[in-house]
């Protein structure tokens, strides 16, 4: 058997596969992807007030993966903390990444306040929602010095947590945003968010199909930007990356590792093919390493870039 443990950040991972934040949108729900096998969870990004999110409906399948406009729907930081709390004390075995978006740094320092006490593995900065805009505005992840403003205010307080910041591809350089993350004191990136937005527009009823029009695509049509975008960052930085967008099969999985990254996002797979995805994936990803005679799969670690 081929080792696919791996280390991110200084954290063990008995496998490399994490669920993306806003997959499963009720933290105890999470469980399920842990009782599949997943290496470790990202939680569904609190914002400081609650949010019911955007109308109804909010995700679509179409024949190259899906689209959504959840709007950040959750709890609220409150009631949100302490589900966090309750979550991590039932789940000790697994890393657990709690995700955070804001608008304003202000807000992004009160959210990492009231979670840093809590010792969760990792802290995820989510400056990348695309669902978000025509509320807030330009999202502060799409320039650099903003993202680098957030980075340095929150590892101030984030003490020995590491923090991750999540990166959108809907950028001219996401290396710039990596860069200037990494400058400011970011323990690692996450790459990428959907893509988009985008529209799908219900032929019979004449109108687009999601309650908020546009929404954020996700799913096989976006691994190539994802695997292009990982392969840029790993090449641009030297922190840690987990790469995500379109993996789907055994496959996307070992190029999105070839192109740089340490963990691998497995998220809209999980609509299409069930939770039952991430054993499935361990199990054909063991057989990949065997038979290529890789012993440890950190050997295939950015792989791509020793032959370019």
């Amino acid at each position: 058997m081929a080792d696919i443990r791996i280390k991110f950040c200084g954290v063990d991972f008995d496998n490399p596969f994490i669920l993306p934040s806003g997959i499963i949108t009720e933290i105890p729900e999470h469980k399920r992807a842990i009782d599949n096998g997943v290496g470790g969870v990202t939680l569904k990004s609190l914002t400081f007030e609650k949010r019911e999110g955007n109308p109804l409906p909010r995700v679509w399948k179409f024949d190259c993966g899906m689209i959504n406009s959840v709007g950040l729907r959750n709890a609220g930081i409150e009631k949100g903390s302490d589900e966090i709390k309750t979550f991590l004390d039932e789940n000790k075995g697994i890393p657990i990444i709690v995700s955070l978006f804001a608008t304003k740094i202000k807000e992004f320092l009160l959210l990492v306040e009231k979670i840093v006490p809590l010792k969760p593995h990792f802290i995820e900065l989510n400056l990348s929602c695309p669902n978000v805009d025509d509320e807030f505005g330009k999202s502060l992840g799409m320039e650099k010095g903003a993202a680098g403003e957030i980075v340095r205010a929150v590892k101030k307080i984030s003490g020995k947590v590491p923090v991750l910041a999540k990166l959108s591809p809907n950028v001219n350089d996401i290396t710039d945003i990596a860069k200037s993350c990494e400058s400011e004191g970011a323990n690692g990136i996450v790459a990428i968010n959907t893509v988009g937005p985008g529209m799908i527009i219900d032929l019979t009823k004449k109108k687009p199909i999601l309650g908020a029009k546009k929404g954020g695509v996700s799913g096989p049509a976006i691994l190539p930007v994802a695997v292009r975008c990982v392969y840029e960052i790993y090449d641009a930085v030297k922190i840690p990356v987990i790469g995500m967008g379109g993996v789907t099969k055994w496959q996307d999985v070992v190029e999105m590792i070839m192109a740089g990254a340490t963990l691998v996002g497995v998220g809209t797979a999980t609509y299409l093919k069930g939770m039952k995805i991430y054993s499935q994936l361990k199990q054909e990803l063991n057989e990949y390493l065997q038979k290529e005679n890789i012993k440890n799969l950190k050997e295939l670690v950015g792989v791509a870039h020793n032959l370019s």
